[in-house]
């Protein structure tokens, strides 16, 4: 009975895994915007949804929205300037772009969807030698998160999280290894998380060439947030970014591949 027991639990197992497996095929398509093949599991509209349910609450955990509209129209202006002249113009995303309150929190994001945020405590860092705010900076900025909108980052996250979910529970059900799947998952989707922000690094530069900025600047908003993250940052292979003397490289990579 024991025995038989085993080999039901490890038939099951490999049902549950078989299932993930035919599931991710048959969710892989190639993104129009990069061309790359991703599994995608939410509609270009879904996207859209999510993004507008999550913003208001996403806002609030940063102190809500900048009580200045001249800095808002300003992020507004830079963010619809690269929509306009770049790809993302011909995609069905509905960028939206918000300056949040935070003081404290380097950070700027993009929900599926096109919905864009920088928080305060960054936008007053992307300072020229002068001390006034480069839109150049700026542009890298809401270029890279509009990198990771045309990238499909966030939905093939989804996807690819839900596929280690199911694989995760083949292999806890059939041979008692859910924590190794587990740690191989969360491994995989840290590497490609990694991969994610180097792609619309890429992405961003050529946003900012074909917007007419200049894109030499992502460098600068890279050196910023190395400064950010000070001496105690985490070791890449831990983190969801890459160490950002890494990111120089590929940024400097993608300057003259798109300048040629």
């Amino acid at each position: 009975m024991r025995r038989g027991g085993l080999k039901f639990r490890l038939l099951i197992g490999l049902v549950i895994v078989a299932f993930a497996y035919l599931r991710k095929c048959s969710q892989r398509q190639e993104n129009p915007y990069t061309g790359k093949v991703q599994t995608i599991s939410l509609s270009t509209q879904q996207e859209i949804a999510i993004g507008l349910q999550q913003a208001p609450s996403m806002a609030q955990q940063h102190g809500g929205l900048y009580p200045n509209n001249d800095y808002q129209a300003y992020i507004d202006k830079v963010g619809q300037r690269l929509v306009d002249n770049s790809i993302a113009k011909r995609s069905e995303y509905k960028y939206e772009f918000h300056l949040l309150r935070d003081e404290r929190t380097i950070n700027a994001f993009a929900l599926p969807g096109g919905q864009i945020f920088i928080t305060y405590a960054l936008l007053s860092r992307l300072t020229d030698n002068s001390g006034k705010i480069s839109e150049d900076m700026v542009a890298g900025v809401l270029g890279h998160e509009i990198g990771h909108v045309l990238g499909r980052h966030s939905n093939e996250r989804i996807s690819e999280a839900n596929f280690w979910k199911l694989i995760t529970m083949g292999a806890s059900v059939g041979a008692d290894l859910g924590s190794l799947a587990n740690s191989v998952g969360q491994n995989t989707l840290l590497k490609n998380g990694r991969g994610d922000e180097l792609e619309s690094d890429d992405l961003g530069v050529k946003l900012m060439l074909d917007a007419g900025y200049d894109p030499r600047y992502l460098i600068n908003v890279m050196e910023v947030l190395k400064a950010a993250a000070g001496p105690n940052r985490v070791p890449e292979f831990q983190s969801t970014h890459p160490d950002p003397e890494n990111r120089i490289q590929k940024i400097k990579e993608a300057i003259r591949k798109y300048s040629r």
